[in-house]
């Protein structure tokens, strides 16, 4: 290991606060010494003497003043977490009590450990690969399920496996080549840049695989980006309530009760919406709710999915025709509200009048995919009737109901996918040397450059730089 790293580092490794109990990690050469200089147990028994994986009941001590009553998990390398000596003191929580533990391992000679520390000295020691590491990040960062069962399957190392499986035929090939190259007496070239174009477009079309699921990772990660909007007083604030199961935002039956974009965070059915409630879209001369528009409009363009909000128990006019028309590019859901009062538009008259713009001269073209009567759904806000339906419908709409992480793989990660696009590009190069008849060591040059493109997603060909700015973002006794 590098010289930087074998020192013994320390930290908290549970959020500070009143809590049952707390945990002050520590790894590295001199775990077990340190912690025997602190630790008072039966018999006053060292450590550094016991098994690996048991705990130890006792005191943690500093000259001669009882500390706390803890339980002492020891786990010695490679067997670990880190793959080094790693001791886990189990207090009790509270941020006095833990600082003053984590506190006597530093007088003692552990340092305090960077952010992301921990799980770094597990990638430098082979215990994890880069992919997995950052997993271990996303993992506690997700905030709904499929984001955690996402990292769960990257931290078993399914993103591992499918990039080393790319990189072993990138290199069987690459060899040969080289090999051939260096004796061509003995082992001939001809005819072998078909194999070599029907091996790299295989690659391609992988590679491909996992680009086309990126999409769908930044939203299971992210969440899905939803903009609420409709004319003033059309219930977007209700419906906001009705997702929350809480009077979040203000509901009146005054028109323009909302003049800003009010954001919030929901988990539904196993994803994230980041939803935003925006101001009445209408023709206005007031510069306050000019500015709520305006920001609506903006949010429009920004936006995942659309729920276009329309007050079912009005005629349709022309500050919902300018809607429809803003958002006919966009994912969207039309949700008749107002359900439980009498209906003067039905689903009947939405598509109606969608078929109406699409035959006009209107821009409303046939793109809009939602002038369909199952993505057009009645529900009352007000009573959070249909809002079931309403849910099931937009996890229908990103992930068609149901995601399964046994095989599939999903790329969350930007620097991911950068990698990946780098190595699509480079193996393409290769098909259009093989197609041009270029000599055989411009096969070699791109694939190579394949191969080390895909070593950074695992962390085989990446700079000291770039690891330092990916652990840096970690939680601190991680």
């Amino acid at each position: 290991m590098n010289g930087q790293y074998s020192d013994t580092i320390a930290a908290i490794s549970t959020a500070l606060g009143s809590s049952g109990i707390g945990i002050v990690r520590m790894t590295g050469e001199e775990a077990f010494d340190i912690a025997d200089k602190v630790y008072v147990g039966k018999k006053n028994k060292r450590l550094a003497k016991q098994k690996s994986h048991t705990i130890h009941y006792g005191y943690i001590e500093d000259e001669g003043r009882t500390i706390d009553e803890v339980l002492v998990m020891l786990m010695k390398g490679p067997r670990s977490y880190t793959g080094e000596d790693t001791v886990e003191i189990n207090c009790h929580g509270g941020v006095y009590v833990v600082k003053k533990v984590l506190e006597v391992l530093i007088k003692n000679g552990a340092r305090p450990a960077d952010p992301g520390e921990f799980t770094k000295r597990a990638y430098l020691n082979g215990r994890l690969d880069l992919s997995q590491a950052e997993a271990v990040g996303d993992l506690i960062s997700s905030q709904n399920e499929y984001a955690r069962q996402s990292s769960v399957s990257q931290l078993k190392g399914s993103i591992k496996k499918k990039i080393d499986e790319i990189r072993k035929e990138i290199i069987y090939h690459t060899a040969f080549i080289e090999t051939a190259l260096d004796d061509p007496e003995h082992i001939s070239v001809d005819g072998y840049g078909e194999k070599l174009k029907e091996s790299v477009d295989k690659l391609l079309s992988e590679i491909q695989r996992l680009l086309s699921t990126c999409e769908d990772g930044r939203i299971i990660k992210e969440g899905i980006q939803t903009a609420i909007v409709g004319k003033p007083n059309a219930g977007k604030s209700s419906l906001l309530n009705a997702f929350l199961r809480e009077e979040r935002a203000i509901v009146t039956d005054i028109a323009g009760t909302t003049r800003d974009v009010l954001e919030e965070h929901i988990n539904l059915q196993g994803i994230s919406l980041n939803i935003m409630d925006t101001a009445g879209i209408h023709s206005t001369e007031d510069v306050v709710e000019r500015i709520g528009v305006n920001r609506a409009r903006s949010i429009i363009d920004k936006a995942d999915l659309i729920l276009f909000v329309m007050d079912a128990s009005c005629p349709l006019d022309d500050n919902d025709r300018d809607i429809l028309e803003m958002i006919q590019k966009k994912k969207s859901l039309i949700l008749l509200n107002k359900s439980d009062l009498d209906q003067i538009i039905t689903k009947e008259d939405v598509v109606n009048e969608l078929e109406l713009a699409k035959n006009s001269k209107s821009s409303i073209k046939s793109e809009l995919n939602y002038a369909k009567k199952s993505a057009i759904i009645e529900i009352s806000a007000k009573e959070q009737k249909g809002i079931d339906r309403l849910e099931e419908k937009i996890k229908e709409m990103f992930f068609e109901g149901e995601i399964s992480f046994n095989d599939e793989i999903y790329i969350t990660n930007v620097r991911h996918k950068v990698a990946l696009v780098s190595a699509y590009e480079s193996l393409s190069k290769v098909n259009e040397s093989i197609e041009m008849n270029m000599p055989e060591d411009f096969y070699s040059i791109d694939l190579m450059d394949a191969y080390e493109s895909l070593g950074n997603i695992t962390g085989e060909t990446i700079g000291e730089d770039l690891v330092n700015e990916i652990f840096s973002k970690f939680c601190m006794g991680k």
